[in-house]
């Protein structure tokens, strides 16, 4: 069968849409997209049987009385984001704590760098989620609406700019804070400095403190053709971790570096000393406390009102085998 495939462009999804993973039985259509065209794209017109997806996007798709998605878990974005959080150069802003009352940009409230870094410098950081005004706007051009379905949870204080971007608005000043999965044009030399000026010692403790590794994305596919072909999650979910595998193997030959970064093995290795080696895990089990901490970062936002289980985001046809590993 042929099965449309849109995924983001990493090292993590290049082994499949160059066929060096194969998918048994199946012809793959795969289109590689930039992230948020992606997701703007899926959202709107649904194109793809397959999807990379947003995650917490994903968990408000379960809410839909037709729940149009069935994800495999594999999380093809992992991402700490604490170093996704900047403030004007001449802020006084020292901690997140100093953001309560203050003006928070967003491009997308949903994201899911927005809803971990919510959720994080909440329990961790000692701000109220609730305690800013968000900005919402484009980051980088001003912006008129929306690009996908949007919700606005009650018991938020929200702006909508549509007259500058959000990296021009912060360099001026005008707000005090970005949130954002991609670093503004302003930053490092436009005005504008990272929160927390360390980012990879902080997110280190955090980890040390948690064990989460936290998930931007998961895999979703069109569900009647989960329920019509019940073998097909299972295949997909084995060549996703194959190609996942492939990513890390990669880094390992040092004829032709993959990346521009000189020490790339030593980055690879010193990484699984600190976070163990399988820090960037598949299957439920060894993502059970990042699924559950997503999904109440998502309740306590108001995205969300069922408090799913890990087992309900992937319960359908051919659960098992991803289930138990």
């Amino acid at each position: 069968m042929t099965l449309s495939i849109g995924l983001s462009n990493s090292a993590r999804t290049r082994p499949l849409a160059d066929a060096r993973v194969p998918l048994d039985g199946v012809d793959a259509d795969i289109t590689l997209m930039g992230v948020q065209a992606l997701f703007n794209h899926q959202m709107a017109h649904h194109t793809f049987d397959v999807c990379e997806f947003p995650i917490a996007t994903y968990l408000r798709s379960l809410e839909d009385p037709e729940q149009p998605y069935l994800a495999f878990p594999v999380f093809p974005s992992r991402h700490f984001r604490l170093s996704c959080l900047f403030v004007p150069e001449n802020s006084d802003i020292a901690t997140p704590a100093d953001l309560a009352g203050r003006r928070i940009g967003l491009s997308v409230f949903d994201m899911a760098a927005a809803v971990w870094l919510r959720g994080m410098l909440q329990d961790h950081f000692g701000l109220d989620r609730f305690a800013p005004v968000y900005v919402i706007g484009g980051l980088e051009e001003p912006r008129n609406g929306d690009e996908h379905p949007q919700f606005y949870p009650p018991g938020f204080t929200f702006e909508f700019r549509t007259d500058a971007s959000l990296a021009e608005l912060l360099a001026a000043g005008e707000i005090d804070a970005v949130v954002t999965a991609r670093a503004p044009s302003t930053w490092p030399n436009g005005g504008v400095r990272r929160l927390f000026e360390d980012p990879r010692a902080v997110e280190t403790e955090y980890y040390r403190k948690t064990g989460i590794f936290p998930a931007m994305h998961i895999m979703a596919m069109k569900r009647p053709l989960a329920e019509a072909k019940p073998e097909l999650r299972g295949v997909l979910y084995r060549a996703f971790c194959e190609a996942q595998g492939m990513a890390r193997t990669d880094l390992f030959d040092s004829a032709a570096l993959d990346t521009i970064l000189p020490w790339q093995l030593e980055d690879l290795l010193e990484t699984e000393r600190e976070l163990g080696a399988d820090y960037w895990a598949t299957g439920l089990e060894a993502n059970r406390l990042m699924l559950d901490t997503i999904v109440d970062y998502s309740l306590a936002d108001g995205l969300i009102s069922t408090p799913f289980t890990p087992e309900q985001l992937f319960a359908g046809p051919g659960e098992a085998e991803m289930l138990a590993s």
